[in-house]
């Protein structure tokens, strides 16, 4: 490596949709580095606003409208198209107002699993087959939610390179909690190198991966699960039957040219259960499956 080409990322690290983020600009250019790193976190900022379930947005909006039609601008309409694909590709097992189940699973770690009977009652509320989409309107039925959380940290990776890759040439890194996207090789023509984390052991890696191009996007149970008895259930749900997916991997890692395209074959592959290894192979992705 000649000292034209010595590597000195600056840094940029900051918390955003519940999870560490963190921008690494190749540049000896400290303040172009930190002014980078300011894009990248009001973007992130941005889009954890407006796309919410926790407080008001045009999530919220739209949840406490079940009944009536609601208007969307056209990027919310883009993540909603986005999510339909989704839908249509997993056979309705991806499913954007399967986000209600959440009022009886919640993946802490603990033994709450809930009662096939508790499931029941809120699957009465999923289906994205109940909602009426004519773009830009759309309408729920009374006691249905729309989350865009399966889409929306994948999504705010790609448009917060893309952003910070109209302000510079230098190579770029963007990481949202494990999902990430690069702008290209590092200035000395080397690959980015990259961590993957054990899912058996939280903060410990299992391999490093190198990339010069596109993004990376795992998925898995490592930190969000629920026990019952001895059945360990990751937090990937099947909105057609309201249960976490059996015999699934631990976690899958996907490359891919973006992180949303990532991103969806990580979860399709999860979909999948113990079929997921054979999926990413018949989509010819580079991936990795941890069980």
């Amino acid at each position: 490596m000649g000292a034209g080409t010595a590597r000195c990322d600056v840094t940029t690290e900051f918390r955003a949709m519940a999870c560490p983020c963190v921008v690494l600009v190749d540049t000896p250019d400290a303040e172009l580095g930190h002014r980078i790193g300011r894009i990248v976190r009001e973007e992130a900022l941005r889009i954890e606003a407006k796309f919410s379930r926790y407080r008001p947005s045009v999530v919220t909006s739209i949840n406490e409208a079940a009944g009536r039609d609601t208007e969307v601008d056209p990027e919310t309409a883009d993540l909603i198209d986005y999510a339909v694909s989704c839908y249509q590709l997993s056979d309705g097992k991806f499913d954007i107002t399967s986000g209600a189940l959440r009022r009886v699973w919640r993946f802490d770690g603990a033994s709450n699993a809930p009662t096939p009977e508790q499931v029941a009652a809120v699957r009465a509320t999923v289906g994205w087959h109940r909602v009426l989409w004519e773009r830009p309107r759309l309408r729920l039925q009374p006691g249905m939610e729309l989350d865009l959380g399966g889409v929306g940290k994948e999504y705010a990776v790609d448009r917060a390179l893309l952003l910070a890759m109209q302000q510079t040439q230098a190579p770029l890194l963007v990481n949202f909690g494990g999902d990430l996207r690069i702008s290209g090789p590092r200035r000395s023509g080397e690959g980015w190198y990259v961590a993957i984390e054990d899912a058996e052991r939280s903060g410990v890696g299992a391999g490093v991966i190198e990339f010069r191009h596109g993004a990376i996007a795992t998925s898995g149970d490592t930190y969000r699960y629920v026990m019952a008895g001895d059945v360990r259930y990751g937090h990937v749900l099947d909105a057609t039957t309201g249960m976490p997916v059996q015999g699934a991997p631990r976690s899958v890692t996907v490359h891919a040219d973006t992180c949303t395209e990532a991103g969806l074959f990580a979860k399709l592959a999860l979909l999948c259960g113990a079929g997921a290894e054979e999926f990413l192979r018949t989509q010819g992705v580079r991936a990795w499956c941890f069980r």
